[in-house]
């Protein structure tokens, strides 16, 4: 359980913050790059031509550097394969003088080397110290001897020394592993960039079905209409005069580009109150006719994630979006400390990779095997349409690589989420780079676990100070979502929709991005049942209200006498308000700028590097929550646990149900009350209301209004030696009213 706690730290100042959770400041490049710049050995095999071998064979060639091996795809039945396939070694793990290339023929008894050739790194020059990135040489030919020296043919390969900014980095195979990484394998450890399709909705809206006979040539008196694209079905209601002109809406479907699905309409009869069966109302004979209205709606944002987390906010038609305002760098360094997932020879081990997501562009790195603090130093920028917007980071552990290297033998396994970070870009100064370690923070059934940390350096640029300004002025939606606007069920129900989409068709990609990935970067478990975020909700609504509370203690003060200079002092600026009211708003909004100076001042001056927000446990109320919160958080739908843990879990969500009826029940009591006091249900009450503000009225008549404001105020501030421990009057009437509550059985 040690792991599952925070460790609190004494130092002051950013690095070395107040738990292990928090975050950490890096210092940045003085060059001002975001990523550290590597060096990498890059190898592009092209092709081979004239192996002479007797027989057919399956040619493919194998590398190796050391203790690492590679092999590009197998080429059928031919002595000149092209393969035209790039891999990489980090430098700093090389510790081989020479490169050895084999061609091997599948078809050859063991695997058999048809010849091979060796190179001498030391030959080859340094990587340029200005990066370019059309560093890569032009390929040439190398003769290929076998065993006993005899000329086998030729390969054609290009050997260079490069870096990350080498056009070949994205497409290459880094081969630096423990283990061989054959071409399957090196599928799935790749970088890879994954475009996501345009989403839009369908509007299908029908208006009636004509001429509905089956196939007895009996017309059925009721009717409904299913609609049905890919999994998303719905229905109309059922209809007598087989009409729904009413129905002005329509229903919604999520569709993605290019589209692929098709849109199937049945019309189903209904007699006795049942569905005809397919069988006896044979489909194939019946006919009807139709009449519907499609359309496509390309004013709205279709919704892949929680509205609180919008990467982008664009609608579907391209006619109807905004230039951009800006870009955005993110660069992607390294984790550190990573918490092992699995056992590799005796040791603990992981094979992490990132996801960074932000708008229709998600960027994979590669899969840095074998490794517990994974270097990548990669970096991403994308075009900033709406800078309120969130950028999100997510690290993964890839469990389709074998223990031995490989992929794992059978059905798949999920990929392990170690933690991830969101960055909202309006809360970045433009042009400043921010490098910090974010924590890596993993919840689950067993409580929160830090998995590591992610080093991140990412920078926000704007094009145009005024059209980053305008955007405050702009709604955060397209317009169409406030001239037609989506219920909430009908919303979330839309985004898991979307998501299903994504997932599918990300995860036909290659490599593909696995479901799990898509459904954690889109948050598709925010409306999931928890009482640790009902808990985190309550606490985050109360620091809300704090100021008011803190205002409310200080009038209470204020009016007890606790210092009497400062209650004469506001009895003094009390009556200058009311005696002048013009002053009222411009006292009030120029406290509001003083104050906000204030804070800036201390803001520029104390706690100019203050750390960014990030994921945190304590915001999130996961280090206080129990185990079986936890364990309930994290159960499926429909509950997997035994009858007695579903019963107990049940009488505690009815026993907090009733603390919250009861505080509902009083809210609607005083509601009742303040509508019910005319309506004469208590008349002696009513009459003395309405004598009441009969008399007020001739008061506020004849009497000026800052007299009246002067002595409510007095009153409500008066000594404490003039007040009574008792009820005041008012509130002794507002009590006795009436209210529904006798009506409630």
């Amino acid at each position: 359980m040690a792991d599952l706690l925070p460790r609190s730290s004494a130092g002051a100042g950013l690095l070395q913050w107040n738990s292990d959770f928090g975050i950490r400041e890096i210092t940045p490049h003085l060059s001002g790059d975001l990523v550290e710049r590597m060096e990498y050995l890059y190898v592009r095999v092209v092709k081979a031509r004239g192996l002479k071998w007797s027989g057919d064979i399956d040619p493919f060639a194998e590398l190796r550097l050391g203790g690492y091996s590679c092999t590009t795809r197998h080429v059928e039945k031919t002595v000149s394969p092209e393969w035209d396939n790039v891999f990489a070694f980090s430098r700093e793990r090389i510790h081989a003088a020479f490169l050895e290339v084999f061609v091997r023929g599948r078809g050859v008894a063991k695997e058999d080397y048809v010849g091979g050739t060796r190179l001498d790194l030391a030959i080859l020059p340094d990587a340029p110290v200005s990066v370019q990135p059309d560093s890569a040489p032009a390929p040439q030919w190398y003769s290929v001897f076998d065993k006993k020296g005899e000329h086998r043919g030729e390969m054609m390969m290009a050997v260079w020394f490069g870096t990350q900014a080498d056009k070949y980095f994205d497409s290459a195979v880094h081969a630096d592993a423990a283990f061989a990484v054959d071409d399957k394998l090196a599928a799935h450890i790749q970088h890879k960039l994954y475009a996501v399709p345009r989403l839009w909705y369908v509007r299908v809206k029908v208006v009636e079905v004509r001429e509905a006979v089956f196939a007895d040539k009996a017309r059925v008196s009721e009717v409904f209409v299913r609609s049905r694209i890919s999994g998303q079905v719905h229905r109309t209601r059922t209809s007598t005069d087989h009409r729904w002109r009413d129905e002005e809406n329509g229903h919604l479907f999520v569709v993605a580009e290019p589209f692929e699905d098709h849109l199937t309409m049945s019309v189903v009869g209904v007699k006795n109150g049942k569905e005809e069966p397919e069988g006896a109302t044979k489909v194939d004979k019946f006919s009807s006719k139709i009449n519907v209205n499609l359309c496509l709606e390309g004013g709205y944002k279709v919704l892949s994630e929680p509205v609180h987390y919008l990467s982008d906010v664009r609608p579907s038609a391209s006619e109807l979006r905004r230039e951009p305002i800006g870009l955005v760098e993110l660069g992607i360094r390294e984790a550190v400390g990573l918490a092992a997932t699995r056992k590799r020879d005796g040791r603990g081990s992981c094979d992490a990779y990132c996801v960074a997501k932000y708008g229709v562009k998600w960027y994979r790195t590669r899969t840095v095997t074998d490794g517990l603090s994974p270097r990548f130093h990669q970096t991403y920028h994308w075009e900033v349409h709406d800078h309120c917007t969130v950028l999100t980071v997510a690290v993964f552990h890839n469990s389709q690589i074998g223990d031995k290297g490989g992929l794992v033998a059978g059905d798949p396994v999920k990929d392990v989420l170690l933690g991830k970070v969101r960055i909202r870009l309006s809360t970045l100064e433009s042009g400043r780079t921010y490098a910090y370690a974010y924590p890596l923070i993993s919840l689950h059934g067993g409580g929160v676990k830090k998995m590591g940390e992610l080093r991140l350096a990412v920078r926000f640029s704007n094009s145009s100070t005024l059209g980053l300004l305008q955007t405050y002025t702009q709604p955060h939606l397209p317009p169409m979502h406030y001239h037609r606007p989506l219920t909430v069920v009908q919303q979330e129900m839309l985004r898991r929709e979307a998501v299903t989409i994504i997932a599918h068709r990300l995860g036909r990609m290659d490599p593909p991005l696995r479901l799990e990935c898509v459904e954690h970067l889109c948050e598709s478990h925010a409306l999931r049942w928890s009482m640790r975020r009902c808990k985190a909700h309550f606490f985050r609504l109360k620091e809300a209200l704090e100021p008011l509370s803190a205002a409310s203690t200080w009038f209470y003060h204020v009016c007890r006498w606790t210092n009497p200079v400062t209650t004469i002092a506001v009895h003094i600026i009390f009556a200058m308000l009311v005696c002048y009211p013009g002053l009222i708003l411009p006292t009030f909004f120029l406290y509001k700028f003083l104050l906000g100076m204030q804070n800036y001042l201390h803001w520029q001056w104390r706690h100019r590097h203050k750390h960014p927000w990030h994921i945190d446990t304590k915001v999130s109320h996961a280090e206080a929550a129990h185990h079986d919160e936890l364990d309930e958080e994290f159960d499926e739908f429909p509950t997997a646990r035994p009858p007695e843990v579903a019963r107990m879990r049940y009488d505690k969500l009815r026993s907090l149900n009733a603390r919250i009826q009861e505080i509902v029940g009083d809210v609607a009591t005083h509601a009742e009350r303040g509508r019910l006091v005319m309506s004469w249900r208590d008349p002696r009450a009513t009459v003395l209301y309405l004598m009441a503000c009969l008399c007020l009225a001739v008061i506020t008549f004849t009497v000026p209004f800052q007299a009246v404001a002067l002595l409510t105020g007095f009153y409500l501030m008066r000594h404490p030696y003039l007040r009574q421990r008792l009820p005041d009057m008012p509130a002794n009437f507002f009590r006795r009213l009436p209210c529904k509550v006798d009506c409630l059985l």
